[in-house]
C-alpha cells in the first residue's frame, strides 16, 4: 500500500511582503531543506497591502538572509487573497497588526489557521517581529525568524 505523506501549505505575512515575511519564508524553506523535507511543504509569503507587489525582497534583507546563507533573490511580493485562506494549512503573521488585518478579512471557518509567528517559540506568546524597513535589525530579525522556523518545523515534523 502507498501512504502518501501530509504536505503542509504554509503562508508567511507582514505588511508589503519586502521585509520579514519574505525573511520568514526562506528561514523556514532553508530548515526545510536541511532537514531533507521539501517534499512535506509548500511555502509562500504575502503582505496585508498592495505596496511591492512583483518586487523582490528589500535588499537589506537579502543582504542580511545571504550572511546566513539564504537565497531570497527569487522571491517577488505579493498580497494576501482570499483565497489564500482556504489554500494554506498555517497562516503566520508578523506582528499584531498584521495579525488584526489577517482576522478582519479571514472567513470564520479559516481563523483556527491563523496565528503570530513568534507564539512558534515556546514563552513567547504574543510577541511581535519588529519591522527592519525602518528600525533597520535585519540581521535580528533574521536570528528571531529563523529560531521561530526551527520549533514550527520540530512541532510539524512531529506531527507526520
Amino acid at each position: 500500500m502507498n501512504y502518501i505523506m501530509p504536505k503542509y501549505k504554509i503562508l508567511f505575512v507582514c505588511m508589503g511582503n519586502i521585509c520579514r515575511s519574505p525573511t520568514a519564508e526562506g528561514a523556514f524553506s532553508s530548515q526545510v531543506e536541511k532537514h531533507g523535507v521539501t517534499h512535506l511543504f509548500e511555502i509562500d509569503s504575502a503582505g496585508t497591502h498592495a505596496y511591492h507587489i512583483g518586487e523582490p525582497p528589500d535588499s537589506r534583507s537579502q543582504l542580511s538572509a545571504r550572511k546566513f546563507g539564504v537565497d531570497l533573490s527569487d522571491q517577488r511580493g505579493r498580497k494576501v487573497h482570499e483565497s489564500d485562506f482556504y489554500h494554506y494549512d498555517y497562516i503566520f503573521a508578523m506582528d499584531d497588526s498584521n495579525l488584526s488585518d489577517l482576522q478582519f478579512i479571514c472567513p470564520n471557518e479559516h481563523q483556527h489557521k491563523l496565528s503570530l509567528m513568534l507564539d512558534n517559540i515556546p514563552d513567547n506568546n504574543g510577541k511581535s517581529v519588529p519591522d527592519p524597513y525602518f528600525e533597520g535589525r535585519f540581521d535580528d530579525v533574521f536570528e528571531m525568524l529563523n529560531r521561530a522556523s526551527s520549533f514550527l518545523l520540530d512541532s510539524l515534523l512531529k506531527k507526520v
